[in-house]
């Protein structure tokens, strides 16, 4: 049997809609319970340090009044950690988090922040919170995933979905792209660390990614928001739905089939 693979959906960008003009619509807790309708696993919410989209209010509603469970992105600040351990998410992925940048641009740098690491993830672990690390698909990234203490990471596949499908002389290629992502999946699984991805992903591009044996778990939120302009919410996150589970069991599109059959 397939194993299935999770989707977290992220609703970042719900409220960065809501916030645009104030008020409460449109409502990220209306949005999360339209994730399970729509066939997601989980929710995803990054709290940032500026609040620029998600709110110390959304997390607080989205835990006591959702039933999925809810994965809080944050970076590793005293402060955070104090919100997690208060709200009590079911995970935390910790990424890296720069004032100036419009989103998250790269994975951590575990290796050199292992000494302010280690002590913030012993606390959530204690809590019972589960703690990923948002990782590039580093081998070494992935050895100190581990040595400090976490028990999942989500790989970054920004790099994945930026890189040209064709040969570019050398340079970085989707399929090289893809190469690393799977090497280092793999990996990630045989030392016990679970492994999720995430980052640019879209219908058009999530296939791969989704055949992927060792990855459990896509968070997507960007393209599915989108989509929802145009589509509905609930309609998008199907839309991807569908898509990963084509890849998982390795079948096509119809418009692909399509395609070779005429």
């Amino acid at each position: 049997m397939t194993q299935h693979l999770r989707l977290g959906v992220n609703i970042d960008h719900v409220a960065t809609v809501r916030n645009a003009r104030g008020g409460r619509d449109p409502d990220t807790v209306r949005a999360a319970h339209l994730i399970a309708k729509g066939g997601g696993d989980s929710i995803t919410a990054h709290l940032r340090e500026d609040r620029r989209h998600i709110t110390d209010d959304d997390i607080r509603r989205l835990k006591a009044e959702v039933p999925l469970p809810l994965n809080m992105e944050m970076a590793a600040t005293d402060e955070m950690v104090a919100i997690a351990l208060q709200v009590r998410p079911h995970a935390v992925c910790i990424v890296p988090e720069r004032r100036a940048e419009l989103t998250t641009e790269g994975g951590l740098d575990v290796v050199s922040a292992r000494a302010a690491l280690g002590p913030r993830i012993a606390r959530l672990v204690e809590a019972g919170i589960q703690v990923a690390l948002f990782i590039d698909p580093d081998p070494v990234q992935v050895e100190a995933t581990k040595q400090v203490g976490a028990s999942a990471l989500e790989f970054h596949t920004g790099e994945y979905c930026n890189a040209p499908n064709g040969d570019t002389q050398g340079g970085l290629t989707r399929a090289k792209e893809l190469k690393r992502l799977e090497d280092a999946s793999a990996r990630a699984a045989a030392i016990g660390l679970e492994v999720h991805a995430g980052h640019g992903l879209t219908v058009a591009n999530v296939g791969p990614v989704a055949r992927i044996p060792s990855v459990v778990e896509l968070n997507i939120g960007h393209a599915i928001v989108a989509e929802a302009i145009f589509i509905g919410f609930e309609a998008a996150i199907r839309q991807m739905r569908a898509a990963m589970d084509r890849a998982r069991q390795g079948t096509s599109s119809p418009v692909a089939a399509g395609r070779r059959s005429a």
